[in-house]
């Protein structure tokens, strides 16, 4: 198995990650498709006038539905939308992803991060926003939408029909395979990974933890969206909250350290040390993982977002913005700082082993562990719990972009085929499922740009008449008059 992908890595790498500079500058490589994202997010935050600043407090309001509507249409509610999306990219991308990143970049990699989550949120409303805008309503009443939607029928309005379906079609199949990778394979080995800490069995009969994870993840995706969306809406907020205040106790415990972390971080941002490969070398790893982990301008959050019930496409563009806000610039920056304060990635340290095979989850279990003793217990469970909200979230964008090659009723064929990627996760190498899941995720990135480019217009339009009903007060006299939000 390792040798199978280890080969298709080799090929898309050849593609996706192809130096932009030509090998001109010594010691210095920047991927193309690296350098695709950063230009997406820079043109488009200018382009809608940092609308992840100006909006935010807005979009809160829309969030805990304060501007709910009759005219409203969709499966879900934008607030369950926001968690299935967020059970996708909170989890192991915030866990394992950023201790990767500082392991390989140094601690400099977490401020090129939060730099790449604050772009995302706006790449992250402007995909969001086109998905609600060309998703359709298929014969059994499910909604189809996501970046194949606006791919081929926004780009055949703009005369681009044929562009717009091979960069649809090339999106599915990247997605198909994002969904096997990182949103399946990836979580399995990492998952495992952690466990094995704590219970020794699983090292030794691994496919028995991919077996038990099939079980389970294969009940939950065979119900659909709407036990997904019910899954994801109660587990998400619980694993955050767990989270981020086993976070905050670290921190406090080690609140003298924590200047010179942030010093550090900021510092190696622009001034890395020689193992991390230089300026570029650390800002390419920061902003790979903050794609791995918030999905900013890989479109997969959009399928599911065009699922929400609202009125207004971009309302709940809206609400996506808040996800590459509380993924990538809350919670990742709190793991990076725990990371960074514990010492854990030092390669030459106690945990040298973690650190040269890029195994991400253990070496957050163990910074962790530095101050909380018996952490790394709950860590390594709330892992596979992480790994689980993940999977089921991403089996969704799979069954979709399958659904949209295929036909509905070829649906179950890939739950089956997802269902048994999840066994063969668990006995293939972690680093080489993590090249495989980069190569496929920031691979997406690729079509869904380029169709962002081309149909910012539409989101600009669509952006100008909200504005517009927003400062003229009628947004407010519509909910007012159902009596569920408060004049702004």
């Amino acid at each position: 198995m390792n040798e199978i992908f280890t080969s298709i890595n080799e090929f898309l790498g050849s593609i996706f990650f192809y130096d932009v500079f030509f090998g001109t500058i010594e010691g210095a490589s920047m991927p193309f498709i690296v350098a695709w994202l950063i230009i997406g997010g820079v043109v488009l935050t200018f382009r809608f006038g940092f609308i992840n600043v100006r909006m935010f407090s807005h979009s809160y309001k829309i969030i805990t539905g304060q501007y709910k509507t009759a005219d409203d249409v969709g499966e879900i509610t934008p607030f369950q939308s926001l968690t299935t999306a967020l059970s996708a990219t909170v989890g192991l991308g915030n866990i394992a992803g950023v201790a990767i990143a500082i392991a390989v970049g140094g601690p400099g990699a977490t401020f090129w991060m939060i730099l790449a989550g604050f772009f995302g949120m706006t790449l992250k409303f402007t995909e969001v926003t086109l998905a609600q805008i060309y998703r359709e309503k298929r014969p059994d009443g499910r909604i189809m939408g996501g970046a194949m939607q606006y791919l081929s029928k926004g780009l055949e309005t703009k005369g681009y029909t044929r562009l717009g379906k091979v960069l649809a079609v090339l999106f599915a199949f990247l997605a198909i395979g994002g969904s096997l990778g990182a949103g399946n394979a990836f979580q399995t080995s990492q998952a495992l990974g952690a466990l094995t800490e704590r219970i020794p069995f699983f090292e030794s009969y691994p496919i028995a933890f991919g077996l038990i994870m099939a079980s389970i993840v294969g009940f939950v995706i065979i119900g659909g969206i709407k036990r997904i969306a019910s899954t994801a809406e109660k587990i998400v907020p619980l694993m955050v909250f767990v989270y981020l205040l086993a976070s905050l106790w670290i921190l406090l415990t080690n609140a003298s350290a924590v200047p010179e972390a942030i010093s550090t971080i900021i510092h190696e941002a622009f001034a890395p040390t020689a193992v991390a490969g230089g300026l570029i070398g650390v800002l390419v790893q920061g902003f790979k993982r903050a794609a791995f982990s918030s999905e900013a301008g890989i479109g997969s959050a959009a399928i599911v977002h065009s699922t929400a019930s609202v009125k207004y496409p971009v309302r709940q563009g809206m609400v996506a913005l808040y996800e590459p806000f509380i993924d990538t610039i809350v919670i990742c920056s709190m793991t990076a700082l725990v990371i960074v304060t514990t010492g854990v990635y030092d390669p030459s340290g106690e945990f040298a082993n973690l650190v040269a095979s890029k195994q991400g989850a253990a070496l957050t279990a163990a910074a962790y562990g530095t101050v909380i003793s018996w952490f790394p217990v709950i860590l390594s469970f709330s892992i596979v719990l992480f790994a689980f909200s993940t999977m089921i979230s991403w089996s969704y964008y799979g069954e979709r972009s399958w659904t949209y090659l295929f036909g509905e009723k070829y649906t179950l064929v890939y739950k089956i085929i997802f269902v048994l990627f999840t066994v063969v996760a668990s006995i293939t190498s972690a680093s080489t499922l993590l090249e495989f899941s980069d190569l496929l995720i920031l691979g997406m990135a690729l079509p869904n740009l380029l169709g962002l480019y081309i149909l910012q217009g539409d989101v600009h339009r669509n952006l100008k008449e909200y504005l517009s009903k927003w400062k003229s007060g009628e947004l407010d006299r519509e909910c007012i008059e159902k009596g569920v939000c408060e004049p702004e």
